[in-house]
C-alpha cells in the first residue's frame, strides 16, 4: 500500500462516510477523521472501518480545521491527500496513483487532479469550467490557505505535477440540504468579494503570500478579480448564460439546466443581494461592514 494518509473533515456524514473511507483505503495507509463532534453514526462507521478519529471543534473555516489535523494528527506516511466525504476517486485515478506514486520524483511534492460533479444524480459534463485541485502532497510540504472560501492545498516547497485521472463530488443528500448549505456559502463569498474592494481582512504576511501562487489557484483568483469589477447582478446573469448556452450546458436536461441556474445563477445572485445588502446598510465605511457582519451573521473579521 502506498505511504499516503488521508485526511477526511467530517460532521454528520454518515451518508457518505462508509463510501469515502472503503475508496480511500483503496490507495491509502491511513485514513484519519477530523471530526466536529458529530450527533449521527459517522464516527461508529468510520472507526467500524479501521479508520482513526480524532475529535477537533468546529469554528466555522474548513482551513483552520485541516490545519489542526496536520499539526495534531499522527501522521507518518510520506504523503497526505485531502478528500472531503461527499467525495470519491475513480477506479482509473486510484491505479494511477498506486502505479505513479512510488515512483515519483522528489521533485515533485504535490499532485493535482481534476475534480467532476454530480448533481441531482447526473454527472455534470457540459457548462462546466474544468476545476484542478491539488489534494495529494508531501508531508510538512503543504497547508491549507487561509480563507473564507475557495481554500486550496498550497505547498510550502517543491513543485506539482498533474494526473489524468479525476474525483467526483456526489453528495446524496436532497436538494434542500443543498439550498441551505449555499446560502451559508453565500455570505462567505460575498465576504471574499467585498475584501477586494474594502480589504477587510488583514492581508497576509510575504512568506505566507508565496505559497499562493500555483498556477490553478492563481487562474482562479485572477477569474474572480475581474468578475468582482462587474455591476451586481448583471454579472450573475453574464455567467449563467454563459455556461448554459456558450458552454452547452442546456445539452444535460433538466438535470443540466437546474445545475447551471441554481450554481451559476441563484447562487450567485445570493451573494450578490448579500453585499447589496451590506453596502445598503454600511455604504464604504469598512469598520461598519465588519460590524454588520459580526452582528448579523457572526462572522468576525
Amino acid at each position: 500500500m502506498n505511504s499516503i494518509s488521508t485526511i477526511i473533515l467530517t460532521y454528520n456524514e454518515e451518508k457518505h462516510i462508509e463510501r469515502c473511507i472503503k475508496n480511500a483505503q483503496q490507495f491509502s495507509e491511513t485514513v484519519f477523521l477530523v471530526d466536529s463532534f458529530s450527533t449521527d453514526q459517522t464516527v461508529t462507521i468510520a472507526e467500524s472501518l479501521g479508520a482513526k478519529v480524532y475529535q477537533n471543534k468546529w469554528e466555522n473555516n474548513h482551513a483552520k480545521q485541516f490545519n489542526w489535523g496536520l499539526k495534531n494528527l499522527p501522521i507518518t506516511t510520506e504523503w497526505i491527500f485531502r478528500l472531503d466525504a461527499d467525495e470519491y476517486l475513480t477506479t482509473g485515478l486510484i491505479d494511477e496513483i498506486n502505479q505513479k506514486i512510488p515512483d515519483l520524483s522528489a521533485d515533485f511534492s504535490g499532485v493535482v487532479f481534476e475534480r467532476k460533479m454530480y448533481f441531482m444524480d447526473k454527472l455534470m459534463t457540459k457548462g462546466m469550467v474544468q476545476m484542478n485541485m491539488l489534494r495529494l502532497f508531501r508531508n510538512r510540504h503543504g497547508v491549507c490557505e487561509d480563507r473564507w472560501m475557495d481554500e486550496h492545498i498550497v505547498l510550502t516547497q517543491g513543485k506539482s505535477i498533474q494526473f489524468d485521472g479525476y474525483f467526483v463530488d456526489y453528495n446524496l443528500n436532497p436538494l434542500g440540504w443543498w439550498i441551505q448549505k449555499h446560502n451559508n456559502y453565500a455570505i462567505r463569498e460575498a465576504i471574499e468579494l467585498l475584501n477586494l474592494e474594502f480589504t477587510l481582512i488583514e492581508p497576509k504576511t510575504e512568506e505566507a503570500k508565496q505559497y499562493e501562487m500555483s498556477a490553478d489557484a492563481q487562474s482562479k483568483r485572477e477569474k474572480k478579480k475581474k468578475y468582482a469589477h462587474m455591476p451586481l447582478f448583471w454579472r450573475s446573469f453574464i455567467y449563467f448564460m454563459y455556461r448554459y448556452f456558450f458552454k452547452f450546458g442546456f445539452m444535460q436536461g433538466k438535470e443540466g439546466f437546474l445545475w447551471h441556474f441554481m450554481q451559476g445563477w441563484w447562487y450567485r445572485t445570493l451573494v450578490d443581494a448579500k453585499i447589496y445588502e451590506i453596502k445598503k446598510a454600511c455604504g464604504d465605511d469598512t469598520e461598519k461592514v465588519k460590524q454588520f457582519i459580526s452582528e448579523n451573521y457572526q462572522i468576525k473579521l
